[in-house]
């Protein structure tokens, strides 16, 4: 073994070791803001990535792929949405019934 042998469990020899290491809360506003959002906007799933320094949104109604948006901004987010929405919306086939009688069996 090259160097001092270390007692198993402690850092630095001659300290005692750590019972409970303190949790650390990164971006602790940006992940409120992410829960915040994530609550005003039903039919999405909204995070914020501690890594990337970003906010995700992920639809949740029933998409042929993923729809994921993403903005270093919650307001940037929130207009990302906004336009998925209005895609959405837009896209959408007109409503057309189905006439008396057709379809059942």
């Amino acid at each position: 073994m090259i160097g001092n042998p270390r007692t198993p469990g402690r850092h630095r020899a001659g300290l005692a070791p750590v019972a409970v290491v303190p949790r650390r809360l990164w971006d602790g506003p940006a992940r409120a803001e992410a829960e915040r959002l994530d609550g005003a906007w039903p039919g999405w799933t909204v995070l914020y990535g501690a890594g990337g320094r970003r906010f995700y949104a992920m639809a949740t109604w029933p998409t042929p792929e993923a729809l994921i948006v993403s903005d270093p901004t919650p307001e940037g987010l929130e207009a990302q949405m906004h336009d998925a929405e209005m895609a959405r919306i837009v896209q959408r086939r007109p409503y057309a019934p189905v006439p008396a009688g057709a379809g059942r069996s």
